[in-house]
């Protein structure tokens, strides 16, 4: 072999090279060598040595490994500006989201603390800031109003139900209790499927898949809130089309909306977009954003405190604050509830988590991130927490605000303070300002609707994986919606194993590259020979449609193809096998393992 430099070109000379010639050379090993048997495979597990305890322990326990390195003076004030400014707003965020939990404001408090506190100890990503999302928030309110309807609630009177009363302390008592063990639930799961290295979950819900899927959610919560910005009480639906069902209802009841509460949602939703879009325009010269969300939750408190508005006009506030344990005897009840906001809020947080860290030049473990979120999930249940992930807005907030590593001590504080002595000063805060709350921020999430045309350019497929989701999520719940949505998005994939795109090559004059004929001008046809290509690879599902392809391609190009006289043989390279067709006549096999093609040479 040898190998010419001359003006800025090369010439490499060797060998042509089939697959036994080069099994040849190469020396493959046997499997016994690249194999291990089982019973060594087995020793090798069990045996305990000093540096692998301490590297299974420190891959358990990540903080060990980044803690011992942290640098105060080089990210202590990043990390503390950091926290401040998620802290404040994980405040607003925390109590509108848990409204969509159907769950009392104080517990998006909670969940705004313990889990990131575990999360600090075995989460891989310096940037995710876990907590309360609005698309897990939705999906538990489904399972808490299943399983604890305001019907089940009503003030006996002797014998009789008094109609329209309920009792709201027992009812949020269980609905705490409902989503405390969904939550615990949902956490193992995460748990245990991240100590069985199934962290790859998640790259089956693709990006649209996931896009669609949370646009469709936000739609939900949109509906979710509908009472508390009218006033009005609507019936509780479930199943397929309760979407549908609920949004008539509340448009039947728009006669009786009550004129307070609508004016305090309106005033709170105009004083927030307002706001937000000055945070935005001033946003290059102020080096932490406005916390709109919490001046408004401080000032609607302030002023229903002092004008009774609860008294006076009869306006919906958050009220006392009940306690209670996670009820494992519903954890029948909320399996499938349970797997759907386990494998969705991992999906969410990876994806994220995956973002930052290509960013910034570190590594997420998806399997360590699984476990992660499992044990925030679980150990948060117990403290009266609800599912959580990253959320996209905080982790943005956490980014520009300089923030470096999973220290950010001041915003579990700033939550933590805000629990043990702020708390009961939001007892008089009107529900329809969290509800507006909550309407201004999925307004990110309606941007998402822009993806339609993109994917009609760029892909059509999944373009479809879209369109399907968002119909089947809004129209068959979160749950099913997700499970409809992922078994489409995996007969997508055999789709395009049965449809490949089949292709003709030639020959780039000068060079040993080949194209597509039909779609390049400047590629030449190699005289007596057909270069045949799929863009996918060859299975039994699709083998009988490659074989007709390839008969169709071949007499297109006036070939011939009598399968009983062809002779194959197996190279390493197109251009190998060109050159053996220029020198024999008959058929030859390319194999082309990096791109995942199969490719023939067939002689005319």
């Amino acid at each position: 072999m040898g190998t010419t430099y001359r003006s800025g070109k090369y010439r490499v000379e060797r060998d042509l090279l089939d697959e036994e010639g080069l099994e040849a050379i190469a020396q493959r090993k046997i499997y016994s060598d690249t194999h291990p048997r089982l019973t060594e495979r087995l020793k090798d597990s069990l045996r305990c040595t000093v540096p692998k305890l301490k590297q299974r322990i420190v891959h358990s326990l990540p903080v060990l490994y980044w803690l011992p390195r942290y640098s105060i003076w080089e990210y202590g004030m990043p990390d503390l500006i950091s926290g401040i400014s998620v802290g404040i707003m994980h405040l607003p965020q925390g109590m509108a989201y848990s409204l969509l939990a159907s769950l009392p404001p104080v517990f998006g408090l909670y969940t705004s603390l313990y889990p990131a506190l575990v999360y600090f100890f075995f989460g891989t990503s310096r940037h995710i800031s876990i907590g309360t999302f609005a698309v897990l928030s939705i999906m538990v309110g489904g399972v808490t109003e299943r399983l604890a309807p305001d019907s089940n609630f009503l003030i006996a009177n002797g014998t009789n139900l008094t109609a329209g009363q309920v009792d709201i302390q027992a009812r949020d008592l269980y609905r705490v209790q409902v989503a405390a063990a969904t939550t615990v639930l949902g956490g193992l799961i995460q748990v245990v499927l991240g100590l069985v290295r199934f962290g790859f979950v998640g790259t089956y819900l693709s990006e649209p898949l996931v896009r669609a899927y949370t646009t469709a959610a936000a739609a939900h919560a949109v509906v979710a809130q509908l009472k508390y910005i009218f006033g009005v009480s609507p019936k509780r639906f479930s199943g397929p089309l309760s979407l549908v069902y609920t949004l008539v209802d509340v448009c039947s009841l728009l006669t009786k909306t009550h004129l307070p509460t609508l004016v305090v949602s309106a005033v709170s939703m105009t004083f927030l977009i307002s706001a937000k879009e000055l945070n935005s325009f001033l946003s290059p010269k102020l080096p932490v954003p406005i916390p709109v969300e919490l001046i408004t939750i401080v000032a609607a408190t302030l002023i229903s405190s002092y004008t009774q508005l609860s008294s006076n006009l009869t306006i919906s506030v958050v009220g006392e604050i009940p306690s209670g344990l996670p009820n494992v005897h519903v954890f029948g009840e909320v399996v499938g509830d349970a797997f759907a906001l386990a494998i969705v809020g991992y999906a969410i947080s990876i994806s994220l988590g995956k973002t930052f860290a290509l960013k910034h030049g570190y590594k997420v473990d998806s399997n360590q991130e699984l476990v992660a979120l499992g044990l925030s999930n679980a150990v948060g249940g117990f403290f009266q927490c609800y599912s959580v992930c990253s959320s996209m807005s905080r982790s943005l907030i956490q980014e520009s605000t300089g923030g470096k590593t999973q220290v950010r001590g001041s915003q579990p504080v700033i939550v933590l303070v805000t629990i043990l002595k702020l708390g009961p000063l939001f007892q008089e805060l009107p529900k329809a300002v969290l509800a507006a709350i909550v309407f201004v921020n999925l307004k990110g999430m309606f941007k998402q609707y822009s993806d339609i045309p993109q994917l009609w350019r760029n892909n059509k497929i999944d373009l479809a994986v879209w369109l399907v989701t968002w119909v089947a999520t809004m129209l068959f719940n979160l749950d099913l919606g997700l499970a409809a949505s992922i078994v489409f998005a995996l007969l997508t994939v055999i789709f395009r194993t049965q449809l490949p795109t089949y292709s003709v090559l030639g020959q780039i004059p000068g060079t040993d590259l080949y194209e597509d004929i039909e779609t390049h001008r400047g590629v030449r046809e190699i005289p007596g020979i057909t270069i045949f290509r799929s863009s996918s690879t060859v299975y039994f599902a699709n083998a009988d449609l490659y074989l007709e392809a390839l008969k169709e391609k071949h007499l297109e190009v006036g070939g011939f193809f009598t399968e009983s006289v062809t002779k194959r043989h197996l190279f390493v390279s197109v251009h190998d096998a060109v050159l053996y067709c220029q020198n024999h006549r008959g058929a030859a096999t390319i194999l082309e393992e990096k791109v995942n093609l199969k490719t023939f040479i067939l002689c005319k």
